[in-house]
């Protein structure tokens, strides 16, 4: 059988929803309208790590970029993407065609185009302004930090690919996206 050798870097929560925060998945296990596009495109799949799961586990609270961007968490970031960046390097070097990095705009970690900010967030679920934090949380057009990362070390290595970012809030849109890039 013959390979295709064309492949896309994908955030892990499009392949598993169980690793988002708990209440905020929109879909089952995976994202399926998005992976069986990529696998209808015969592309091959490599899921990143999820930075959030790993570091705070599947028991944390929804954070803001504001909160991840720390020198702690930008430095475990780079951890968690060097076995990525040497897995992609070792496929471009072997003659396969990595084009695509998928991310989820919203996201703290893996927006591309937008991440959600606040910058009065954090401390106790008990505060007594806790309802005003989160209305004034905001969408703002900035990457999320692990992808910020990521997108530089893979600038650094002079690895060119195209981003598309999944909102979930309209998947739809996202998709007819992501087809006119391939």
């Amino acid at each position: 059988m013959n390979r295709c050798k064309k492949m896309a870097i994908v955030a892990h929560c499009i392949l598993n929803g169980n690793a988002k925060v708990e209440g905020i998945c929109e879909y089952e296990g995976a994202l399926k309208d998005v992976i069986n596009y990529l696998m209808d495109a015969n592309y091959g799949i490599i899921q990143l790590p999820c930075p959030e799961t790993i570091i705070y586990g599947i028991k944390r609270w929804g954070h803001v970029k504001e909160q991840f961007d720390t020198p702690h968490f930008r430095d475990q970031s780079q951890e968690l993407l060097k076995p990525v960046l040497q897995q992609v390097k070792n496929y471009l070097d072997n003659g396969y065609t990595i084009d695509l990095l998928v991310g989820v705009d919203g996201s703290p970690s893996c927006g591309i185009y937008k991440t959600c900010s606040g910058a009065e967030w954090g401390g106790f679920s008990s505060n007594s302004n806790m309802n005003e934090k989160i209305k004034n949380m905001e969408f703002i057009s900035e990457k999320g930090i692990f992808m910020d990362e990521l997108i530089n070390m893979l600038e650094a290595n002079q690895i060119d690919m195209k981003y598309v970012a999944i909102d979930e809030n309209n998947v739809e849109e996202s998709l007819k996206y992501l087809k006119s890039l391939l």
